[in-house]
Order: C-alpha cells, then sequence, then structure tokens
C-alpha cells in the first residue's frame, strides 16, 4: 500500500507495553511509596543489612529442600557448589539494591532483565514458573517482617517500615514480571521467525539475531510487537514515540475521549521482511510463514 507520495504506509505499532522505567515510575506513584515510608523504612536498613547472609542463605536452604524449585534447578541430589555460589551472588547484589533503597531506573530495567532469566532467557536457560517468582518475593517480605518484629521494639515503627517494605517489593515483583512475561511471549507460537539485526540494534540488544515465535496466523506486526517489548529500549532509536486521540464508550454509552501512544518507525530506518520493505508487502499485516527473516536496518542501509 502507498501513500500520496508513492510511499509506503508508515510503520506504526500500538499497544506496546509501557517500557520499564515508565512502569516503574507509575507504580510507585500508584502505591503512593513515598518520603514517609522511605524514612521509616531508613530506620531498619541497619537491622536487615546485618540479617543479609542469614536471609540469603535460607532462600536457598528451602529452595533446595522444597521438591519442586530442587528439581526445577536441578539440585535433587543437592546442589551443585559453583551454581549455587552463582545464584548467591546475584541474589546478594539483587538485596544489597532492595536495602540500599535503589528507586532508580537503571533498577526497573535490571529487574526487568531479570525477569527474562527467569523464562529460560538466561545463561543457564532454567525455567522458573512464575508461581515461584511470586513466592520469592512473599518470601522475602516474611523473612523482612520476622528480622523487624524481632529486634524492634517500636512496634509502630515495624508497622511502618513495612508498610514501605511492602510497596518497593510489590514494585520488584511487577517489573520482575513484565520481563517474564515478555519472554515468555516470544517463545510462543508455532512459527519460527528469525529478526535479523544490524548497526546501533546490535550494540542495544548483544546480539546479531534471535529467533521469535508467532501462531500460524502470524503477522509482521507481531513480530515486531514481541521484539519490541523484550527490548523496549530499543525502541527509541527507531520509532518517534506520538499520542493518537481516539474514542471508548462508558457503560451508560457515553464517548470519552482516551489518548494512545503510537510507536511510528523514522523514515531512516529499514524494516524488510524477507528482504523486502515491509512497507510494500502489506506492512504490519503481512503475512509470516515458518522460516521468514525480519531484518531491522539502520539509517543508511
Amino acid at each position: 500500500m502507498e501513500n500520496q507520495d508513492g510511499q509506503g504506509a508508515p510503520i506504526e505499532l500500538k499497544d506496546l507495553s509501557a517500557t520499564p522505567e515508565e512502569q516503574w515510575r507509575h507504580l510507585r506513584s500508584f502505591l503512593g511509596l513515598g518520603p514517609t515510608d522511605l524514612d521509616a523504612m531508613t530506620q531498619t536498613v541497619e537491622v536487615l543489612m546485618r540479617r543479609g547472609p542469614e536471609f540469603v542463605a535460607g532462600a536457598y536452604d528451602y529452595l533446595l529442600h522444597f521438591p519442586e524449585t530442587a528439581a526445577i534447578l536441578g539440585w535433587e541430589q543437592g546442589a551443585d557448589p559453583a551454581h549455587l555460589a552463582e545464584r548467591r551472588r546475584f541474589f546478594t547484589i539483587w538485596l544489597a539494591r532492595v536495602i540500599g533503597l535503589d528507586l532508580s531506573d537503571d533498577l526497573a530495567r535490571y529487574l526487568f532483565k531479570a525477569g527474562k532469566y527467569h523464562a529460560a532467557h538466561g545463561p543457564r536457560r532454567i525455567h522458573v514458573p512464575e508461581i515461584y517468582v511470586t513466592g520469592a518475593i512473599s518470601l522475602a517480605q516474611a523473612s523482612f517482617a520476622s528480622y523487624l518484629a524481632a529486634e524492634i521494639t517500636d512496634a509502630s515503627l515495624v508497622a511502618r517500615a513495612l508498610t514501605g517494605w511492602n510497596k518497593l517489593l510489590t514494585m520488584h515483583l511487577h517489573l520482575m514480571t513484565a520481563g517474564y512475561r515478555a519472554a515468555r511471549a516470544l517463545d510462543e507460537g508455532a512459527l519460527d521467525v528469525t529478526v535479523a539485526l544490524f548497526g546501533r540494534m546490535r550494540e542495544l540488544t548483544g546480539r546479531e539475531q534471535m529467533t521469535v515465535r508467532v501462531a500460524e496466523s502470524g503477522r509482521a506486526g507481531q513480530v515486531l510487537r514481541k521484539f519490541f517489548d523484550y527490548y523496549p529500549e530499543a525502541r527509541g532509536e527507531v520509532f518517534d514515540a506520538l499520542w493518537e486521540d481516539g474514542y471508548r464508550l462508558d457503560e451508560s454509552g457515553t464517548p470519552w475521549l482516551t489518548t494512545h501512544r503510537v510507536y511510528r518507525a523514522r523514515r531512516d530506518w529499514n524494516i524488510r521482511l524477507n528482504g523486502r520493505n515491509v512497507e510494500y508487502v502489506g506492512g504490519l499485516a503481512a503475512p509470516i510463514s515458518q522460516g521468514d527473516e525480519v531484518s531491522i536496518f539502520p539509517p543508511g542501509r
């Protein structure tokens, strides 16, 4: 399809998930994690730091002795020392950032990536079912409550601090779940499509190509949505973010003005399907077949 200038219709992606940073800030605002919470949490940091080694060791002892998680980690006959040490280091870094009250956008991206690792997209390709990701945060909340109740006599302070820690750990859980689901979505579908990357895209993703799976009735737009939900940090290179007005009807049938974010591909980027500019082969609605390749080229290619 061409527009009046003879060019293909611009590629516009809708319904992409909010970026990790956007979700992080929005949830913090919704939960109201503010100065009062942070003040109470700060007063309990020393206790949590002191109990940190106990917490890390106890977490993996628990996973080792719970049959389902031991099997997931391949520890039915006992923990592999190197694997255990690796996981404890990762967990210790996470705990330090929690107790350090890290509220940065960088942490949001870190948690999103951790979620992808739990969905078998990490170096060891171990899939940890989502129920255990959720459960691990609940166990952390329980441990925090136990430590503070045992060492702090001011019940009011403990209650206020736990309110804040619960909000913060909920934010952590949400970001990990978002990354987990983006990774799982990438692997769902009957058709394998290769996404080939060039230039700056290789720097951002750390890879030259990857496989995206879509349903048998899949379209090019689904491949791109899955890819850019998995790598939200790459959107800013390829797209301009715009806002589009629309209307929806409430329960009484009254129309309400709504706005939706649209990601429009810049003209100097080239997205191809099997070597042809996707704008001229059906755009986002172009059908996908097994073994197809979607290529994303930077300006000048």
